[in-house]
């Protein structure tokens, strides 16, 4: 083997194939290799063999490149309408200022082409790191920010496919919640306004409906299910699909926010009571939902938290490390749109043509 190709050997090895080999994770061989405390002997011992047998050697070009640093952080949000990433906007710009860090917003506008147009502009200015809530499978820009080894987090939203730290919520231990009560109640035909099954947590949210529907023995029937683009017209659209159904449900719950406040602004239209015709639950916590008379049960999850775990992480990439993804909590908060029991015949009356 001559030196050259000694060189080009050494520069393949990089820390998965460490972690690979000591049988540790990423995150691990990462915590490992930077000193830090919180790792166990036997990691460390077999991190230590795993670099001697493969003779690894951090990047010395990669480490400078990253020591030249603009302090700014892109940050690419699916809808800036949703009030949810508005939240979750102003949760990661406090972080990042906390930790001397700008923020460049980017709005998808739910678009995979617009994604990728936003993405470009990031690149180009030489931001330290991204935060995404990903559209579309990741085959256009996202993949490039992999080749090009731009430090990347998910927020809310993943690929399948594509192995990079992510903040999401468990949001089936929510929608379980929201099934399991609104049965309670004496529900047995929920609609649901599902989101794009294209985008992961559209896919997540109507599974874990789904499973909740069989297990609690509700009605299965297809047309109960209304698939939406999480925006507040396929809300509207959805609320008027479902109660022109033969047989309209007597609850709806919503995937999102805007989804909902388009379903509420139906339901007012048509004349249908929240809370008394039909019941309704949201997904996210948007705070006026809590001010609406009746006030909207919701699933909450902490989009605060989510834009502090998100710069958290990001920043341990930017320094070289490959944390772990953490996936928050999601709980149900019942108010009044959701708890009056189910009148037999109640909603008989509903359908609208």
């Amino acid at each position: 083997m001559d030196e050259h190709e000694g060189v080009a050997r050494m520069t393949t090895v990089t820390i998965r194939d460490v972690a690979a080999a000591a049988g540790v994770s990423v995150g691990t061989a990462s915590r490992v290799l930077s000193g830090n405390p919180a790792t166990s002997a036997a990691s460390r011992e077999r991190v230590a063999a795993a670099v001697a047998r493969l003779d690894f050697h951090p990047n010395a070009q990669a480490r400078s490149l990253r020591s030249t640093r603009t302090r700014t952080i892109g940050l690419l949000v699916s809808d800036v309408r949703n009030q949810f990433f508005a939240d979750l906007a102003h949760a990661v710009e406090q972080a990042a200022l906390a930790h001397g860090y700008v923020i460049l917003l980017g709005n998808a506008n739910e678009r995979e082409d617009q994604q990728d147009r936003y993405l470009d502009t990031l690149i180009s200015q030489r931001v330290d790191g991204i935060i995404v809530a990903p559209q579309g499978d990741g085959s256009g820009v996202i993949r490039s920010l992999l080749r090009r080894g731009i430090p990347t987090v998910f927020v809310d939203r993943t690929v399948d496919g594509i192995d990079l730290p992510s903040v999401t919520t468990d949001s089936g231990h929510g929608i379980r919640q929201a099934v399991e009560h609104l049965a309670d109640q004496g529900h047995t035909r929920i609609g649901y306004i599902a989101g794009p099954q294209a985008i992961s947590t559209g896919r997540e949210r109507f599974n874990a409906y789904t499973r909740a529907i069989e297990a609690n023995g509700l009605s299965r029937d297809p047309a109960l299910v209304y698939f939406g683009d999480f925006q507040a017209a396929s809300g509207s659209s959805g609320v008027h699909a479902l109660l022109n159904l033969e047989q309209p449900p007597t609850a709806i719950l919503a995937a999102d926010s805007p989804m909902a406040t388009g379903a509420v602004a139906m339901l007012h239209r048509l004349g249908v009571r929240i809370g008394t015709d039909m019941a309704l639950v949201a997904f996210d916590d948007i705070e006026w939902f809590a001010l609406l008379q009746p006030a909207l049960s919701v699933i909450s999850h902490s989009v605060e938290k989510m834009g502090r775990e998100a710069v958290d992480l990001l920043l341990q990439v930017i320094d070289g490390g490959a944390p772990e993804s953490i996936v928050l909590p999601s709980e149900l908060i019942v108010r009044a749109s959701s708890s009056t029991p189910h009148r037999p015949g109640s909603v008989s009356s509903l359908r609208k043509n």
